[in-house]
């Protein structure tokens, strides 16, 4: 009988001395930033069609630089001011330098097992000494002439085609396409790996939609993960297992040629495979620890280097020529500034040419702000913080906007333009911006562009397609014509 009173006094008690400490704890506590107002349990949800970098800027330019959208149990803030980027992006990177990651991301990097998406901490720092001293570094570039021979190879095939209508983004992709797919895995793309290459292509662009796409099933508890309502799993699951049988079949392909070439001076021929085979060989004798790396992480590897390396350098390829169909003027300025420093008695751009055609490098960078590779920056907090006086819990998922602060940062009268995004950048971005710049002079070198019969430079459009990376929703279609001072590029024996 007293132990039921006891009972009855206490609870209400303690219910009376938890919501007096909560309430003063969300009253010491910040308040989160401005942001539209969700509904009951699920947040701001149905507003994800909007949840792209365009539509984040429009609810940006409204709310502010720092905005606060709820999805289900999950906290967003989204980053458009440079002031707060940089809070977030340089002076607390260290709170905000994990990845977010949602059931297919997970699924598809091995379980994180990538540098992309993997937690900063010991293994982080390993996977990007390995990246940057194996694969990335400018010394290692340089010896990839398969960059300047596959770049020399796209303009034969342009070449063979001029007066022709081409689609731009099949020309971009088969090129970057090879230079990875070469460089990596140590083959050109002749008849009889048409077939892969292909496979390749279908791969990247297949898991770029499904890295961007929006899933109900991540925002919702996870005894609640199994709900599927767009068919998300199924298609998750057949990427990961195309995945899987292209990137062993690559590695049983290096195995096997070890095997039957065995008299090869290997540190001739390595590419990107053999090293990473070698490394995981003495990998394996090494007793378990923290930064261990295993198969998977090789895998994941590959997996990063296949799609940082291809989709985004030809993707930003089709933006520079659709931005310049649009302004021919800009066009001929390009072109005046190459015939300039390369001369139109030669057709070959090369490295030392590169650094003097300002004009062509101010027109890849613009063009690279107003279309980002990667239009959104993504991070995740591994603890509380406080940034501008709001409040930002662990656990939280920040997007940052490169597209409004390239548009910032390009007001001034000196025309600042940055790349840097934090101790998360891209260890590959070297080696991009090389064979972005190479392909661009050449195109542009080589040939002069024009728009199909019956297109006006109005009728170009800049709508943009869904994914994590951006493309053009309309591939560009456009018509080379030869250089008339410049007749020996038609030549494929001068090429």
């Amino acid at each position: 009988m007293y132990t039921l009173m006891t009972l009855i006094l206490l609870v209400p008690l303690l219910l009376f001395l938890f919501r007096h400490l909560l309430s003063r704890r969300l009253r010491q506590r910040k308040p989160y930033p401005p942001g539209p107002k969700g509904l009951p349990i699920i947040g701001n949800i149905l507003m994800m069609n909007q949840f792209n970098h365009r539509g984040l800027a429009k609810l940006s330019r409204t709310y502010g630089g720092l905005l606060h959208l709820r999805l289900g149990i999950s906290h967003l803030f989204v980053v458009s001011s440079p002031q707060i980027a940089r809070q977030v992006l340089q002076v607390q990177d260290h709170v905000f330098s994990n990845r977010p990651t949602t059931i297919a991301i997970r699924y598809l990097t091995y379980g994180q097992s990538d540098l992309a998406f993997c937690n900063y901490g010991p293994f982080w720092r390993r996977m990007r000494k390995l990246y940057v001293m194996m694969l990335f570094s400018r010394k290692r570039a340089e010896s990839w002439a398969s960059v300047d021979e596959e770049v020399h190879k796209a303009v034969r095939s342009v070449a063979a085609n001029v007066g022709k209508p081409l689609n731009v983004c099949k020309v971009a992709f088969s090129l970057t396409r090879d230079i990875t797919f070469r460089a990596a895995f140590g083959s050109s793309s002749s008849s009889s790996n048409e077939g892969r290459l292909d496979e390749f292509l279908e791969i990247i662009q297949e898991f770029s939609k499904l890295f961007g796409e929006f899933n109900v099933a991540d925002y919702v508890p996870s005894w609640l993960s199994w709900i599927d309502p767009q068919g998300i799993n199924k298609r998750v699951e057949k990427a990961r297992k195309s995945l899987d049988c292209f990137i062993e079949s690559i590695i049983n392909d290096h195995l096997d040629k070890k095997k039957t070439e065995k008299n090869v001076n290997v540190d001739e021929v390595t590419d990107m495979v053999d090293q990473l085979l070698a490394f995981y060989k003495e990998e394996v004798k090494v007793k378990d620890s923290e930064t261990k790396i295993n198969l998977d992480n090789i895998k994941g590897i590959i997996m990063d280097v296949m799609f940082g390396g291809t989709e985004t350098v030809a993707l930003a390829i089709e933006w520079v020529l659709t931005e310049l169909l649009r302004s021919p003027e800009n066009m001929k300025r390009v072109q005046d500034e190459l015939a300039t420093v390369v001369g139109l008695e030669r057709w070959s751009v090369e490295d030392t040419h590169l650094e003097k055609l300002s004009f062509l490098k101010c027109v890849l960078k613009d063009t690279l702000r107003l279309h980002p590779p990667f239009p959104l920056l993504l991070h995740e907090t591994v603890e509380e913080a406080e940034v501008s006086g709001y409040f930002i819990p662990k656990g939280s998922r920040v997007m940052v906007t490169p597209t409004l602060l390239g548009v910032t940062r390009l007001r001034g009268p000196t025309r600042k333009y940055s790349t840097r995004v934090g101790r998360r950048s891209c260890p590959g971005m070297q080696l991009g911006m090389y064979a972005f710049e190479l392909a661009v002079a050449h195109l542009l070198h080589c040939f002069t562009w024009r728009l199909p019969d019956g297109v006006k430079f109005g009728d170009v459009d800049t709508i943009e397609g869904p994914g994590l990376t951006v493309a053009k929703a309309n591939s560009l279609v456009a018509v080379p014509i030869k250089r008339l001072l410049c007749p020996m590029v038609l030549e494929s024996h001068n090429v």
